[in-house]
């Protein structure tokens, strides 16, 4: 079935989502801010050994700085919020941290190698072996993390839908092996987005993270670029 691993994501993430809402009523809040200290120094620590892959450190500069101010003058921060906030009334089942829990979800879930290598596998081989076991685990995450900040990490299997299947579609049309150090620079990027994302949730720093998403794109390209000028492939 085309697509199943992303499938199966999406409907664990929901399904984790709710059990945790169920938790959400019961659970003490200084469980919850433990949780997140946990997670924010877990996502510290993921994203930091995915940031120190990194090869071609010019590439990363210019694609976080590039993707960075394309994010802000499209506003996907803003947007973001604004999305979440009609979701969140559209629904009528929101809390005040809907909007955050539809962001950290989608990033926690889908900015990671296991996303990026996964998808592409399952576009051009057709085997879901690593987006099931990454389903697994964010079966598990989702619980703990929609217990903490509500039915908007449920939300978060839509721009994973959106991401992760969108992944794979690309690949499975172009029908060509995308070459490692595209992965790998990817990957960094993606590190660096989740070490922004950790300052978030420890409360270090606000950094405004949706706006560096068009970052993995750039980095792509750029990397791209780059062998196609010096390696000829």
């Amino acid at each position: 079935m085309f697509m199943l691993g992303t499938l199966v994501n999406a409907a664990a993430v929901m399904a984790g989502s709710c059990l945790g809402l169920v938790f959400r009523k019961s659970l003490p809040e200084r469980y919850n801010e433990m949780y997140f200290q946990a997670v924010g120094l877990f996502s510290l620590l993921l994203g930091t050994k995915m940031a120190l892959a990194m090869n071609s450190p010019l590439m990363v500069v210019l694609s976080l700085v590039a993707g960075g101010f394309l994010g802000v003058k499209m506003q996907l921060e803003k947007k973001t919020e604004q999305l979440g906030d009609y979701l969140r009334r559209t629904t009528r089942l929101g809390n005040e941290r809907f909007t955050e829990g539809l962001v950290t979800g989608f990033l926690l879930f889908c900015i990671g190698s296991m996303t990026i290598v996964g998808a592409i596998e399952e576009g051009l081989e057709g085997k879901s072996d690593l987006l099931l076991t990454k389903s697994v685990m964010d079966f598990f995450s989702s619980v703990m993390l929609a217990s903490g900040l509500g039915i908007g990490v449920f939300f978060s299997f839509l721009p994973l839908l959106v991401f992760q299947g969108g992944i794979t579609l690309a690949v499975s049309l172009a029908q060509k092996e995308i070459p490692g150090e595209i992965i790998s620079e990817v990957s960094v990027v993606g590190g660096i987005i989740l070490i922004g994302l950790s300052l978030h949730l420890l409360k270090v720093k606000r950094i405004e993270v949706v706006n560096l998403l068009p970052s993995l794109l750039f980095v792509w390209l750029f990397v791209w670029l780059e062998l196609r000028l010096f390696s000829g492939t």
